[in-house]
């Protein structure tokens, strides 16, 4: 799954499906995990900063790329996120991957407060 917006991936803050962009759905894993890796390389390349997480979840961006937050009335940094997920559930302790566990760059430490109390779960019914 491919995401952009304020968040990384890992925020699942109410109304995250929105950063949603595109989907591609595999009937096994490492079918999943080999999209999934292809996909990670590429934007490595073109992305100045990532974080990884060895549970499947990156964020890349540029610092450069930022848009205005009334609610807190600053700057809030775009990330282009990747993700996979098994059934719209973050992957169990198996089927992590310590090798994505990297980051180039600190991520902006500057959260919107209005989300920090929002959190929305994971559920299996996206639309």
């Amino acid at each position: 799954m491919m995401m952009y917006g304020t968040d990384e991936p890992w925020w699942f803050f109410e109304g995250w499906k929105e950063d949603i962009i595109s989907v591609k759905e595999f009937d096994n894993f490492s079918r999943a995990l080999k999209f999934y890796k292809n996909e990670w390389l590429d934007m490595a390349k073109k992305f100045e900063k990532y974080k990884s997480q060895d549970d499947l979840l990156s964020a890349f961006w540029e610092p450069q790329d930022q848009i205005w937050c009334e609610e807190c009335a600053g700057y809030q940094q775009q990330y282009h996120g990747l993700a996979l997920l098994e059934d719209w559930h973050q992957l169990p302790t198996e089927k992590k991957r310590w090798a994505y566990s990297k980051q180039s760059g600190e991520n902006p430490a500057k959260f919107c407060s209005t989300k920090l109390g929002h959190f929305d779960t994971l559920s299996s019914d996206l639309y």
